[in-house]
């Protein structure tokens, strides 16, 4: 990973990937399309697996109203996040749509350089077939929606996106950063469930502990009258 791409973690960018399409169009015009994110449904995040075998999984929802106040200005559109700009807001080559039914729609046109037109080719031939965006939270929340003795699941509703830094096609279908941004945010959740469930347990213990010394206790007694009798 790029020096450039740990910084803008650091800075509390996430990243999530979408699907990347071509529109069909005449053979001219190089356009590509995708959702950024799906309003109101939830989706798998992250897992955390502890040495006991107790999973904590993460999912995670977009709510319609999150992007009511979120700065789109000047949104750019890159390869892996970081390099030359193939499209912009600015100039209209990309446009986000954050009213669509659906999530935030995002529309490029990658006609308007060479590299442009060689990503479309890339695109349009399978070579390159998914797209991430950059973006920070502004409000989220969350609730631990269901638990059993193998795990816990639980929700991060995102209720507030501050801004959109850039959408990205990217080179992997898995992007790593996906994941390195949603542990940024899970560790301190996860960490204090799982704090919460080992204290559990060694209440758990101790209570377990006391039952069988009174029992020990009891039968001592038990012995200890019998022999005086």
């Amino acid at each position: 990973m790029s020096k450039t791409i740990q910084q803008k973690l650091n800075e509390g960018r996430e990243y999530r990937d979408l699907m990347l399409a071509i529109v069909e169009t005449p053979d001219e015009e190089y356009k590509v399309e995708g959702f950024a994110t799906t309003y109101d449904k939830p989706y798998h995040l992250y897992n955390m697996q502890e040495d006991d075998g107790y999973t904590y999984e993460v999912q995670e929802q977009v709510l319609r109203s999150a992007f009511d106040s979120t700065d789109l200005d000047d949104v750019i559109m890159q390869y892996n996040h970081e390099g030359r700009v193939f499209a912009r807001t600015s100039n209209e080559t990309l446009k986000l749509d954050k009213d669509n039914d659906e999530g935030l729609f995002i529309s490029a046109d990658l006609g308007g350089t060479t590299i442009g037109r060689q990503l479309f080719e890339e695109i349009k031939g399978g070579y390159t077939t998914k797209m991430s965006f950059g973006f920070t939270v502004k409000e989220d929340s969350f609730e631990r929606v269901s638990q059993d003795e193998t795990g816990e699941v639980w929700m991060r509703t995102i209720k507030g996106i501050g801004k959109v830094y850039d959408v990205s096609a990217v080179s992997l279908p898995a992007n790593d950063m996906t994941s390195i941004s949603a542990r940024a945010f899970c560790d301190g959740v996860i960490k204090e469930a799982e704090a919460e469930r080992l204290q559990a347990k060694e209440e758990e213990r101790r209570a377990l502990e006391r039952e069988q010394k009174k029992a020990e206790l009891v039968e001592r007694i038990k012995a200890l009258k019998g022999e005086s009798k």
